[in-house]
C-alpha cells in the first residue's frame, strides 16, 4: 500500500505513515466507524452551546454525524435563549404600557 500524501510505501495495517505521519485511509475508516452521532452530543451541544459550536468546527470532518448532533443541539440552546429574550423584553414592555396608562388615566 502506498501513502495518499508522498507515496511512499507503507504497511498495510499502519495507521498512519511514518514518513509524512498523515494518517491512511484504514485509519480514517476505523475513525469513522466510532461516529455515532450520539444524542448525548447534542444534550452537550444544548446545555453548552459553546462547546458544541468548538466540537462542530473540529470533528466536521472526522466525525460528521457526532458533528452535525453538537451543533443542533448548540443550534436549538441558541434558538431557545433568544426566545427567552424576546419574552422577557415583550413582558417588560407589556408592564410599563400598563403603569403609564394606569398613571395617565388614573386620578
Amino acid at each position: 500500500m502506498y501513502c495518499t500524501n508522498c507515496s511512499n510505501e507503507i504497511d498495510e495495517k499502519a495507521a498512519i505513515c511514518p514518513k509524512c505521519g498523515i494518517a491512511t485511509p484504514l485509519y480514517l475508516e476505523d475513525e469513522k466507524s466510532n461516529d455515532s452521532g450520539s444524542i448525548g452530543w447534542g444534550v452537550l451541544g444544548f446545555f453548552l452551546p459553546l462547546v458544541g459550536l468548538i466540537l462542530f468546527l473540529v470533528w466536521k470532518k472526522e466525525k460528521p454525524k457526532s458533528a452535525k448532533m453538537s451543533l443542533i443541539g448548540a443550534a436549538i440552546s441558541l434558538m431557545a435563549i433568544v426566545v427567552i429574550i424576546i419574552s422577557i423584553l415583550t413582558i417588560i414592555l407589556i408592564f410599563e404600557l400598563l403603569i403609564a396608562f394606569l398613571v395617565h388615566y388614573m386620578p
